[in-house]
């Protein structure tokens, strides 16, 4: 059996089709337990908050399962799948995070998100929901970013044990996404087209988003020039696969992925890319926080790198940019542009030149991580990174840090209002 007869076109079908009935269940015992009056958007919030106290509490260094109505609902305690265990693989996957977060950071913004806002269900439930639950989109990705950090964190093993910062990050999102489910069906039932789009956060959006969170970002990374082996690559999606296998992904239950698996699966999945109103409103949304946080002279470096990681993208992942109308890329990045495809074609100009692109890629990785810094520091769900890495990127996390900056943002946005106001693409 060849890769693609394992992912025949009615395996996609289905995974498109299907939820995740034990989770399910689960939710919706507890919906009916509740008070009269209590819907799916108020527990929502509430689970939302329940998550973020659950992974404060996973990080103190006693590693108990955090003490939560919601979390108790279910087998909290349960262990890593029996092929999940592999601590020379997980170290590895997760060294490629530790080794390379800020290009990871750029990817995330610049070419993971418009994945997952051209697939149409997708983009759907992230601009209802964020609207709905969450009070803005800002909110998701800064859940997102937090999300990378646990999972990945500094070469930290035991994160994906029980009671540990990427396993509670895990069941939470599983619980959560059982509620947003029931949010939508609540909500949105009459205007929602499941013959179409199948249920919201269905199997196949979750595999989806671990494609998205793995070889998506080697993609991505790979045109910022950094190209993993395929050994880091393997080890990475073998991580990935136990964080899925946790969060209830149907396609990590009984095996994790493997690099055999990358080209089906990537090859069926791009035939789900499409524009939206939501997409499009999505990205608008998501450039204009970048752009914000760009210095003087920088602004439209974020828009210019989304062009540029999906330049030469497969399976039609090439017009994403145009699905989600991100506008034309800087002048003197489109000369870039020519001038990196040219360098390639000379071995000895290519170095220097991707040397350029790395140094503006981390760049833009940082000031990004500093956005979500800056912004939700603190209250729900508070973004932070481990001191290591704070101190690895330069990136201070102190209160009068993030108040000088604060004060340069509001410089930078008076300069740029009157240009902004005659155009602002």
């Amino acid at each position: 059996m060849n890769d693609h007869d394992r992912w025949p076109e009615e395996r996609f079908r289905q995974l498109r089709q299907q939820a995740d009935p034990d989770i399910d269940k689960v939710v919706a015992g507890y919906l009916d337990d509740q008070p009269a009056g209590t819907g799916p958007l108020e527990l929502v919030k509430a689970v939302v908050q329940e998550l973020s106290a659950a992974k404060q509490e996973a990080r103190a260094p006693s590693g108990e399962p955090p003490a939560s109505e919601i979390f108790a609902a279910i087998d909290f305690a349960a262990d890593l799948p029996e092929w999940g265990d592999d601590r020379e693989l997980l170290a590895k996957g997760q060294a490629v995070f530790a080794d390379y977060g800020l290009y990871q950071a750029a990817a995330l913004f610049c070419k993971c998100l418009p994945m997952a806002y051209v697939e149409v269900s997708s983009a759907k439930v992230l601009a209802g929901v964020s609207r709905l639950a969450t009070h803005g989109l800002t909110r998701r990705v800064a859940e997102t970013g937090q999300m990378l950090v646990d999972v990945m964190g500094l070469k930290a093993v035991n994160s994906l044990e029980p009671g540990r910062p990427g396993h509670t990050t895990a069941i939470g999102l599983r619980i959560l996404h059982s509620f947003v489910r029931a949010l939508v069906n609540e909500r949105f039932a009459g205007h929602w087209d499941t013959a179409r789009f199948g249920p919201p956060v269905n199997q196949e959006l979750l595999l989806a988003t671990i494609f998205d969170f793995s070889v998506v970002t080697w993609e991505a990374l790979e045109s910022m020039g950094v190209t993993l082996s395929d050994e880091q690559r393997a080890a990475h999606l073998y991580t990935w696969s136990v964080f899925g296998h946790l969060m209830g992904v149907e396609a990590c239950r009984d095996r994790p992925l493997t690099l055999d698996d990358v080209e089906p699966v990537s090859e069926r999945l791009g035939r789900l890319y499409e524009s939206s109103d939501e997409g499009r409103r999505l990205m608008a949304r998501l450039l204009e926080e970048m752009e914000g946080f760009m210095h003087l002279g920088w602004r439209k470096l974020p828009r210019s790198l989304v062009h540029w990681v999906f330049r030469d993208a497969r399976y039609g992942a090439d017009r994403v940019p145009e699905l989600l109308g991100v506008p034309k890329p800087a002048w003197w990045f489109t000369g870039l542009f020519t001038v990196a495809r040219a360098a390639h074609r000379h071995s000895r100009l290519a170095g220097p030149v991707d040397g350029v692109v790395r140094w503006l890629v981390r760049r833009v990785g940082r000031q990004l991580v500093i956005a979500l810094i800056d912004r939700h520091s603190d209250g729900q769900a508070a973004f932070r990174i481990p001191e290591e890495l704070a101190r690895a990127w330069r990136i201070r996390q102190s209160r009068p840090a993030v108040k000088t900056r604060a004060i340069r943002r509001t410089v930078r946005k008076t300069l740029r209002a009157p240009v902004q106001g005659g155009s602002r693409r």
